[in-house]
This record gives C-alpha cells, sequence and structure tokens, in this order.
C-alpha cells in the first residue's frame, strides 16, 4: 500500500497536471484558428479561379464558343454586275467551237458573234478601267510644260488682274473727278500706263513671295509657287511692263505722273513687302499705294497736285482698312503659316478699332468735298447711308469679332467704293461753275478758254 500510494501521485498533483496541459492549450487556441485560415484560404478555390475554370471547361468542350477570326464579307454585288459576270461566263462557255468541217457554217456565225461580244466587252471594259488609271496618273509625278495657249492666263495670274483692274478704275476715277475738260487720248495713255506699273508691280511682288506663298492655303497655286513659269520670265515679264509704263506716264502724259507711277512701284516692292514680315506698319504703307492711283488719275487731267487730288487719295486711304482688315481677319491662319505680320494675327482689337475708325472717316471726307469745291452739297448728302451702313457694320465687326461680321463687312466694301466714286462723280462741279468763278488751275483754265 505504501508502494502504491508512492507511485501514484496525489490526487492533487493529478489535478494540477491535468490542468496545466489543459490550460496551456486553450492559450494556442487563437494561434491555431489563425494558422488554420492561412491554410483554408491558400488551398480553397475562390471565385475569380473558380470563374476561370468554368470558361476553359466551356471554350474546351464547346469550340463554337471560342474565339475565331470572322471571316470577310464578300462585297455587296449589284445586279447589274452579277449579270455581267454570268454574260463572261457565257462568252467563255461559247468560245469553245467544234473543229470539224460539218459544222463549218456555225463555227462562221459562232464567230461573228464571238467576234461581236468581245467587242462590246471591251468597249464595257474601256469605259470602266479609265477611272482607275486617270487616278493612278493623278497621283504619278508629271514634268509641268509651259504652252503658248496657257501662257496669257498664267501671265494674268502673275500680275493680279483684278487688283490691276481695280487700281486701273480708280485712275480713272481721278481722272474723271478732275475739274478739266475730258481728254480720251490722255485719258487712255493714263490707264495703260498705270495697268501696266500695276502689272510690274505684282510680279515682283509675287518674285519675292514664293517661299512664303507655298505656305498658305491662298496663294499657293499661284504661277511661280507650282512652277508653271520659270522666275526669270517672271522678272523679265515685270520689267516689259514696267519700263514701257513709266515711259507711257512720263512722256505721253507728264512727268509729273509718271514720277508718282515710279514711286508707288518702289513702295509697293521694296517697302510694302518686305515689311509684311517685320511689322503690323505694312497695311499703312499699303494703304498709301492704294491711295496713289487715283492722284494720277488727277494729276495725269491737270498736271498739278491739288487739294482734289489728296480728297481722293485720302478716301481711298480710309477705305482700304476697313476692307483689308475684314479680309485678313478671315485668313488669319493663312497669315500666321505664313509668317507675316498683320494686324489680325498679332494685334486683333487694334485691327477691328482701324476698320471703325476709318469707316466713320469716310463720312467725314464725303463732308469736305463740297467744302473744297470739288463737288456739290448734294454728294455728303446723298451719300450718307451708304457710310453709314458700312460704318454700322464695321461696328458689327469691332463688337462681334467673328468671321461672319467680318465676311459681311469685306462684302461691303466692294460695292461700297464703286457706288461713292459713281455718287461722287454725279455730284461734280462743272467746269463752267469753275470758270465763272475763277478757280480753275493755270492748265485746266486754258484748256477751257480754248474750248
Amino acid at each position: 500500500m505504501s508502494a502504491a500510494r508512492r507511485c501514484r501521485p496525489p490526487r492533487a498533483l493529478a489535478g494540477l497536471f491535468v490542468w496545466r496541459p489543459r490550460n496551456t492549450g486553450v492559450r494556442q487556441m487563437p494561434y491555431r484558428f489563425v494558422h488554420l485560415y492561412h491554410v483554408a484560404n491558400d488551398r480553397l478555390i475562390t471565385f475569380q479561379y473558380f470563374n476561370f475554370l468554368k470558361r476553359m471547361y466551356v471554350t474546351q468542350y464547346n469550340k463554337d464558343l471560342s474565339q475565331r477570326a470572322k471571316p470577310k464579307s464578300d462585297s455587296i454585288v449589284s445586279p447589274f454586275h452579277e449579270l455581267q459576270q454570268l454574260d463572261q461566263e457565257k462568252k467563255v462557255v461559247h468560245k469553245i467551237s467544234p473543229v470539224s468541217p460539218l459544222h463549218q457554217l456555225w463555227s462562221e456565225t459562232s464567230s461573228r458573234n464571238e467576234l461581236r461580244e468581245m467587242k462590246s466587252a471591251a468597249e464595257t471594259e474601256d469605259s470602266v478601267i479609265p477611272v482607275g488609271a486617270e487616278a493612278k496618273e493623278d497621283r504619278q509625278w508629271k514634268e509641268m510644260k509651259l504652252r503658248l495657249d496657257d501662257l496669257p492666263g498664267i501671265l494674268a495670274r502673275l500680275s493680279k488682274i483684278k487688283l490691276t483692274a481695280l487700281v486701273v478704275s480708280t485712275t480713272s476715277a481721278g481722272f474723271a473727278m478732275a475739274p478739266v475738260p475730258f481728254e480720251f487720248t490722255c485719258f487712255l495713255l493714263a490707264s495703260l500706263g498705270t495697268g501696266l506699273a500695276s502689272c510690274a508691280a505684282n510680279s515682283i511682288n509675287q518674285f519675292f513671295e514664293v517661299p512664303f506663298d507655298s505656305n498658305m492655303n491662298r496663294t499657293k497655286n499661284r504661277p511661280l509657287v507650282r512652277g508653271q513659269i520659270s522666275p526669270l520670265l517672271a522678272v523679265c515679264f515685270a520689267a516689259s511692263c514696267g519700263v514701257p509704263g513709266i515711259a507711257l506716264l512720263t512722256l505721253g502724259v507728264n512727268p509729273l505722273t509718271g514720277a508718282l507711277g515710279a514711286f508707288n512701284i518702289f513702295l509697293y516692292t521694296c517697302c510694302y513687302t518686305p515689311l509684311k514680315r517685320m511689322s503690323i506698319a505694312n497695311t499703312w504703307v499699303g494703304a498709301v499705294v492704294g491711295a496713289i492711283p487715283p492722284i494720277m488719275g488727277w494729276t495725269a487731267a491737270t498736271g498739278s497736285l491739288d487739294a482734289g487730288a489728296l480728297l481722293l487719295g485720302g478716301i481711298l486711304y480710309s477705305w482700304q482698312f476697313p476692307h483689308f482688315n475684314a479680309l485678313s481677319w478671315g485668313l488669319r491662319e493663312d497669315y500666321s503659316r505664313g509668317g507675316y505680320c498683320m494686324m489680325s494675327v498679332t494685334h486683333p482689337g487694334l485691327c477691328r478699332r482701324v476698320a471703325l475708325r476709318h469707316c466713320l472717316a469716310l463720312i467725314g471726307l464725303s463732308t469736305v468735298a463740297p467744302v473744297l469745291d470739288i463737288t456739290t452739297w448734294t454728294f455728303p448728302i446723298i451719300s450718307l447711308p451708304v457710310n453709314l451702313y458700312i460704318s454700322y457694320l464695321g461696328f458689327r465687326f469691332y463688337r462681334d469679332a467673328d468671321r461672319s461680321s467680318s465676311r459681311k463687312l469685306f462684302f461691303c466694301s466692294l460695292w461700297h467704293l464703286p457706288m461713292l466714286l459713281l455718287v461722287m462723280f454725279t455730284c461734280k462741279k462743272s467746269v463752267l461753275e469753275k470758270e465763272d468763278k475763277g478757280d480753275l488751275p493755270g492748265r485746266s483754265h486754258e484748256r477751257a478758254m480754248e474750248i
């Protein structure tokens, strides 16, 4: 008993022995749960992995659902082309003809029919093929060849024939407004000389601006840019126009008009053209160039530079600002691409203000005409609605500053100038009235006395 008791642990010790392992197991339970969660999370199948296995199964056992390249759809053929294809197949079948001599007559008739069909097929092919052939020929490089038939049109574009016509018309207006009797020979020589001088100036201007005109959509089709004529031919044409033009104005009209023509060529080619890439002052210099032709018409008729000539030049000077500023507003992208310093590009606010100021200046200049005894007092009254309308469009352009208002102002300026000059001519004071007052200049007074 004593030995057994010695071998057995006491109850208190047994309870303590059992309690200790249980106590340690309870303490390690949270760690075991965490470890089991990580193991289960690594081994369990997630929802995304299950979807992936499902797609793999479906595409493996159902190949219709797998991605395949779509076959190219056949081009839609019209019934007319289908009939042509059937006819061609029939033609191919009919081409097989027997060689036996028994059917010689039938073969001859069939061969004739085949020839007819082949000719008709060739005609249809000829009518269809040139479309693609022309497209290929247009893409291919071609050598530019100058033909004599195209030379007048090329030279007309080189000399800016429309601008030259405007210059000649303003010169004619200045000649007609002069207070002297009309001389047709002098008028013809003055108009011809001014037109030749304008052609020379425009040709030299295009010769200098070839690399810049090629960057603008408005000027990229000019003859020198496209290479339709050589630069040497352009310079020779300018010289052949400028020298006879100045000679006609100097010898046929008077030296003052010839000097004004030569000065205008110099101002346009050597001052205005380079200034277009340097400063916005080019617009004011270009306005002076446009104001000289009516002065030349006045001096061609009178032989002197009077207040009336300066008034006509002032009207043309002011008219050019709403005309050109409205035009340049719609071409701002072109001018900036070509590298030109224009008010519409660098100073858009100044561009609109200057256009409005000179629209209002036309009203004041029209009022000065009867004060200088060039027209009657009916001229400022009759011309007031026209001047007010262009001033209203100038105000719209100043306020809105968009393409629509600039386009309206530009198209208004195209008919405003001829109407204003026509009204001015109808309200011109007659030569007899000025002769009674003794206001005629020396040369014109002599001509009036001779008449």
